[in-house]
């Protein structure tokens, strides 16, 4: 399999998973702007999965610029990520309906969790297959903001027991660093 197939499988895959979130953007019944007030938790559990599903695919890209072809071990650590990726969704949705409970907000952190973790994997299983000092392995370096995020939800999943809008926070403080383009990879493609 080509990387280019395994690129187009992915961005698929994240499509998709963006079009089952805004489906599930359910239209209020009435005219008056007060009627849109409830739907606020829903719009914003929203607005953070996209960012971040947004994020997963730029970096993703990202990340198969830097290498040159994929083998079976690649395919099945991208599965894994695109498995914690397709549910974003159901997290979404429940944190979102349930404005924010302690439970909801969670398991939003494990998912948010698994796939950093899953993602890392992934990073870790390109540089094995092209080597110490690939293009790839020189651009991730240290992977300080790939840690860091990871510290900050095994934080943040149990705080969301004490005061889950502080988790939430600290979901958005991930999500804010990485909206800050990562340049690693750019800066080192030629």
């Amino acid at each position: 399999m080509t990387k280019g197939r395994m690129e187009a499988f992915s961005d698929g895959v994240i499509a998709i998973i963006i079009t089952i979130m805004v489906l599930e953007l359910r239209v209020p019944k009435g005219t008056d702007i007060s009627v849109l007030l409830p739907l606020a938790p829903v719009f914003l559990s929203y607005i953070l999965s996209f960012v971040f599903l947004g994020i997963y695919w730029s970096n993703h890209h990202h990340l198969l610029q830097a290498i040159k072809h994929v083998d079976g071990r690649i395919l099945w650590a991208n599965l894994h990520l695109l498995f914690w990726l397709s549910l974003t969704p159901f997290v979404t949705g429940w944190m979102g309906e349930n404005y924010f409970a302690a439970w909801p907000v969670a398991l939003y952190g494990v998912v948010l969790l698994s796939a950093a973790i899953a993602y890392f994997i992934l990073v870790r299983v390109l540089i094995a297959v092209h080597g110490k000092d690939s293009l790839l392995s020189t651009a991730i370096g240290s992977d300080f903001k790939g840690k860091i995020s990871v510290v900050i939800y095994i934080i943040a999943i149990p705080f969301a027991f004490v005061n889950s809008w502080v988790a939430g926070a600290l979901y958005v403080l991930v999500a804010i660093m990485w909206l800050i383009p990562d340049r690693r990879i750019e800066k080192n493609l030629p």
